[in-house]
């Protein structure tokens, strides 16, 4: 069962990651770009839910 810090982290990374995608497909970052950020957004947020993906 996730807590809701977790819940919160979670949440808050798939919605920047959802942001961050809709930049890629428009062409405003490169895919190196997306790359750093996803790092970034796991580092910061340790989602459970999407390290099983």
């Amino acid at each position: 069962m996730m807590t809701p810090e977790q819940f919160d982290r979670e949440m808050t990374y798939h919605i920047t990651l959802c942001i961050a995608k809709a930049m890629l497909q428009k062409g405003l970052i490169t895919v190196h770009e997306f790359k750093i950020i996803n790092q970034m957004l796991l580092e910061k947020y340790r989602p459970l839910i999407a390290l099983c993906s």
